[in-house]
């Protein structure tokens, strides 16, 4: 066996970063919100409205491609009520994004980069993930999380799935979850959960975490999402815009 690897075929976690990195990638979503003033909000002067844009950001995992458009998982939190969507590949190349298809209840959502738009050499730097089988996971078992933490940029991080069959309820919606202890944040929704073979079990849902606790991340099972994707993938893109 080489450095990087196991009898088991399993990888180290700087093997694992370095191969996911191409299929990771950063999402800006940026909307235009009406807030009311001061005046307006008391009565006094006109009622005009004001508008303020706001600017969040999340993760991404590259699933796959059809003939004009690379199609992109992420948590339909981070991409929801954006006016205008971007994605920054590995490279730093930045793409505007459409949304594909969301489904809130599972907070899932696809969204597509058309082809047409992405320059040669960031198309042979990226690369779609592999998925793995998030039935098979045990507790106890090592995993890397790796997106773009609160905004700076891919971060990695790893731990072990401290449960799975995890039922969390958040605005009265129970979803079943695995639980990790890598430490997910704010900017990693949306990225991916790894096994140590460096295939995506999960994708993290910073969402269900609480900023109270520690060691109490979230990501939804890969064996939940796939047959969601595969329905939002086949959806009409809408433009972002």
């Amino acid at each position: 066996t080489s450095s990087s690897s196991t009898s088991t075929g399993t990888m180290d976690v700087s093997t694992i970063a370095k191969n996911a990195m191409p299929s990771i990638v950063s999402i800006t979503n940026q909307s235009v919100q009406e807030v009311q003033n001061y005046f307006s909000m008391f009565g006094y002067g006109a009622q005009t409205p004001q508008t303020e844009k706001t600017t969040s950001c999340g993760s991404g995992i590259i699933i796959g491609k059809n003939d004009p458009e690379l199609l992109i998982v992420t948590n339909n939190h981070v991409v929801e009520d954006a006016d205008t969507l971007s994605v920054s590949f590995v490279n730093n190349q930045v793409c505007k994004a459409n949304i594909k298809g969301t489904d809130a209840d599972n907070d899932l959502a696809v969204i597509a980069v058309p082809l047409s738009e992405i320059p040669d050499d960031t198309m042979s730097s990226i690369a779609v993930a592999t998925m793995g089988d998030s039935d098979s996971v045990e507790v106890g078992e090592q995993v890397v999380a790796i997106g773009n933490a609160l905004g700076y940029g891919q971060s990695v991080t790893t731990g072990i799935i401290s449960a799975v069959d995890r039922e969390v309820t958040i605005d009265d919606t129970t979803a079943t979850l695995l639980q990790t202890d890598a430490a997910i944040n704010p900017g990693n929704s949306g990225g991916a959960l790894f096994n140590m073979k460096g295939e995506v079990i999960g994708i993290n849902s910073a969402k269900y975490a609480s900023d109270q606790v520690e060691g109490m991340g979230f990501a939804i099972p890969m064996a939940t999402a796939e047959s969601i994707l595969e329905e939002l993938m086949n959806q009409k893109t809408v433009d972002a815009s």
